[in-house]
C-alpha cells in the first residue's frame, strides 16, 4: 500500500506556513487521541501517523528535504520512532503545553510511570553486496544525552527547589461547581520541583545535544523495507531504560542485477553463432568471478537460463536463490566483407524455412479473415 503524504495526513496545501501546519496538527492529535476513541482501534495509529507527518513538516529543514526529494530525502536524518502515545507526548510536551495538556482535556486515565526515552529512526543504505554477505554499518548521528555536570536534573542539588505552588504534588486542583479538576501545576510543569539555579553547561535542560556513532549489524538477504531495531541506543530518559534506534533499510538498485526475492537476473549478450550451435560462455556473479554458463543450441533471444545457487541468501535462512540469466542475440551494427559473405550465404539457406513460415502466417491470416467475411455474408 502507498505510503500517504504528509500534507495530506495533516490536511494542509504544500504552501502551508508553519503556523498553520502547527494548528492542523494540534487539531488532528485532538481529534484523534485515543482518550477520546477508545472504541476505535485505528485511533493510535491516527495519532502516530499526525506525529511523524508534523515532525516532519514542522522543522524548516527535514521539511526542504521532504518537499525536494520526498522520503527518499529523509534518508540519514534521524527521526523520532513514535511506538506508543507516551511516546508522542515526550517529544511534543512543549509544543501542547506541558505536561497536563492532554490530561486536562481527557483526564489522567493513564497512570504514571518512568517513561522510556525516545526511540529514534534511520534510513540506512546498503548494496547487494552487503546483502550477499550481510554487513557492519556504523551510523553518525545526533541525539540528546544527560548531561553530565547534572546528572539530567537541570541543575546542582541546591539549584533545585519545591515548587510553592503544588507543594510537591506536580498538580493543581480546581472547582467549577460542583466539579473538581486536578490539571498539572502551571509552574512547575508537573514535576514538583522549580530550578532556581540553572545547570551552566546544559541551561537547565538536563540534557545537550552530541554526535555519537552506532553500529548495526546487517544480516544477509536483508529486503528493502525491513525494519532493524537497536536496543538502547536512542535517548535516555530521567529514570526510566533508553529508547531504541530503528533503522529501516533500503537497498540501493545494482548497474547489473536486477532483484526478485532471493534470486538476482542480468542480461547478457550471446552471438547469433553461439545461439544457433550452442556452447559456453562467462556470466557475471555478485561475488565479482566469472561463472560458466552453457548455452544449448537454438537459444532464443529473451529466453532465461538458470544457475542454481548464485543469488541471494534468503532473509530467513532457507538456503540461497538463483541467478536467472536472459539471453539476448547481439545483432552486429558493422560488418567485415568476410563476415558479410558468409552471413549471406546462410541466409540463402534459411531462407526457404523462414519463408515458408512468413507464407504459412500470412495465409492464416488471410483464411481469418475470409472466414469473418463468410461469417457477415461477403464473398470469401
Amino acid at each position: 500500500m502507498a505510503e500517504r503524504d504528509y500534507y495530506e495526513i495533516l490536511g494542509v496545501g504544500s504552501d502551508a506556513s508553519q503556523e498553520e501546519i502547527k494548528k492542523a496538527y494540534r487539531g488532528l492529535a485532538l481529534e484523534c487521541h485515543p482518550d477520546r476513541n477508545p472504541d476505535d482501534p485505528q485511533a493510535v495509529e491516527k495519532f502516530k501517523e499526525a506525529a511523524e507527518a508534523y515532525e516532519v513538516l514542522g522543522n524548516e529543514e527535514t521539511r526542504r528535504r521532504y518537499d525536494l526529494y520526498g522520503k527518499a530525502g529523509l534518508r540519514g536524518v534521524p527521526l523520532h520512532e513514535f511506538s506508543s502515545v507516551d511516546d508522542i507526548f515526550s517529544v511534543f510536551s512543549d509544543f501542547f503545553g506541558g505536561a497536563g495538556f492532554f490530561d486536562g482535556i481527557f483526564g489522567a486515565t493513564r497512570a504514571r510511570r518512568a517513561s522510556r526515552g525516545r526511540s529514534l529512526r534511520v534510513t540506512l543504505e546498503v548494496d547487494l553486496g552487503e546483502v550477499l554477505a550481510g554487513t557492519e554499518k556504523t551510523i553518525a548521528l545526533a541525539r540528546a544525552e544527560i548531561c553530565d555536570r547534572c546528572k539530567g536534573r537541570g541543575a546542582p542539588e541546591d539549584g533545585i527547589r519545591t515548587c510553592s505552588s503544588c507543594r510537591g504534588h506536580g498538580q493543581i486542583e480546581t472547582r467549577q461547581g460542583f466539579f473538581r479538576m486536578r490539571t498539572a501545576c502551571p509552574r512547575c510543569g508537573g514535576r514538583g520541583t522549580v530550578i532556581v539555579e540553572p545547570c551552566s553547561r546544559c541551561d537547565g535542560a538536563g540534557r545537550l545535544q552530541r554526535e555519537v556513532e552506532v553500529t548495526v549489524k546487517v544480516p544477509p538477504g536483508i529486503e528493502s523495507g525491513t525494519r532493524l531495531r537497536v536496543r538502547g541506543e536512542g535517548e535516555p530518559s530521567g529514570a526510566g531504560p533508553r529508547g531504541d534506534l530503528y533503522c529501516d533499510v533500503f537497498v540501493a538498485p545494482h548497474p547489473v542485477f536486477e532483484r526478485g526475492g532471493a534470486d538476482l537476473l542480468c542480461e547478457v549478450p550471446v552471438g547469433y553463432p553461439t545461439a544457433v550451435l550452442g556452447g559456453e560462455i562467462d556470466v557475471p556473479t555478485l561475488e565479482g568471478e566469472p561463472h560458466g554458463l552453457a548455452i544449448p543450441g537454438g537459444t532464443q533471444s529473451g529466453e532465461v537460463l538458470r544457475v542454481p545457487r548464485r543469488g541471494l541468501p534468503s532473509m530467513h535462512g532457507r538456503g540461497r536463490g538463483d541467478l536467472l540469466v536472459r539471453v539476448v542475440i547481439e545483432t552486429p551494427h558493422r560488418l567485415s566483407a568476410r563476415h558479410e559473405e558468409l552471413l549471406r550465404d546462410i541466409a540463402e539457406i534459411e531462407d526457404v524455412n523462414v519463408v515458408q513460415k512468413r507464407k504459412g502466417l500470412l495465409q492464416k491470416v488471410k483464411d481469418y479473415v475470409s472466414g469473418k467475411g463468410a461469417e457477415y455474408g461477403d464473398e470469401a
